[in-house]
């Protein structure tokens, strides 16, 4: 068991386990991804988000 905090998108349980207990789908982690002022890439997902209308 791990000690992170997951979420189920399907029935938004919140759990420790990687497979939700009401569905049976793995669950993901509700922390965001690092930040890190050295991503190369980051300038390129901004691009994409900005001309998909995702915030």
């Amino acid at each position: 068991m791990s000690g992170h905090i997951r979420i189920c998108r399907i029935d938004n349980i919140h759990t420790l386990l990687k497979i939700c207990p009401v569905c049976g789908r793995e669950t993901v982690s509700v922390h965001p991804a690092r930040y890190s002022p050295e991503d190369r890439y980051g300038k390129y997902r901004r691009m994409v988000k900005e001309a998909h209308g995702r915030s």
